[in-house]
């Protein structure tokens, strides 16, 4: 029986994501986000979800129809401030009124965390942030002549990535900022969804994969109209 990972719709890419999820979301400074998944996700209407996601707020990204339709508990990302010029953000006067929570990571610990999880790796020192606010109530240990702080891997329910383009097996090549956190996340979901420009009935050549379809497990053509 031949691999078949393609799915016709964004419906049918995000099928079956529940309450209580826990969703990663590729994409940096407005670039990679796959907004379409992220839209079919939004009328799905799954609630009380963690989004893990460089940026809260970026307003080229569809996270915040997600933030604003409720659907969302918990946010951890490395920027959480807006850029409304009218005011706070969705996800920013949420916060400021106690309806949703956010957790913040150094970039370089957002993504290190996220890499631990796919590599089997429950939790890992750094020097990053040691002595600040974002290393309160965690542990420390001193190496040699550094102070490390305890961080915890983060693993998803799911992981919704944008690449360039896919085969039936779910080998991706991606472009630019699309390479930024995805891969990292499609190895620590239990379920990796990409959305793609191109696909391939035949093989990608092994050269020019950039992510193992061991690791993706539905694909979604985008409509590059939409």
């Amino acid at each position: 029986m031949a691999i078949e990972k393609r799915r016709a719709t964004a419906d049918e890419a995000v099928a079956g994501i529940s309450d209580g999820a826990t969703i990663m979301l590729s994409g940096f400074a407005g670039s990679g986000f796959a907004n379409q998944l992220v839209a079919a996700l939004r009328d799905l209407g799954p609630r009380n979800l963690t989004l893990v996601v460089n940026s809260a707020t970026h307003r080229l990204a569809n996270t915040h129809e997600l933030i604003e339709a409720g659907m969302v508990r918990k946010v951890i990302c490395s920027a959480a401030r807006g850029h409304d010029k009218s005011g706070l953000s969705a996800f920013e006067q949420l916060y400021k009124d106690g309806k949703i929570e956010l957790e913040v990571l150094p970039q370089g610990t957002f993504v290190e965390s996220i890499r631990a999880a796919g590599a089997g790796i429950p939790a890992y020192f750094t020097p990053t942030g040691f002595g600040t606010d974002l290393a309160a109530g965690k542990e420390t240990r001193r190496f040699g002549a550094r102070d490390y702080v305890l961080e915890q891997a983060i693993a998803g329910d799911v992981a919704l990535i944008r690449a360039d383009t896919a085969d039936r097996w779910g080998n991706l090549t991606f472009r630019h900022a699309q390479q930024n956190f995805g891969p990292a996340m499609a190895t620590a979901a239990k379920l990796a969804v990409a959305e793609v420009r191109g696909f391939s009935d035949t093989p990608i050549p092994s050269a020019q994969v950039q992510l193992s379809g061991v690791f993706v497990d539905r694909i979604f053509v985008a409509d590059v109209r939409a």
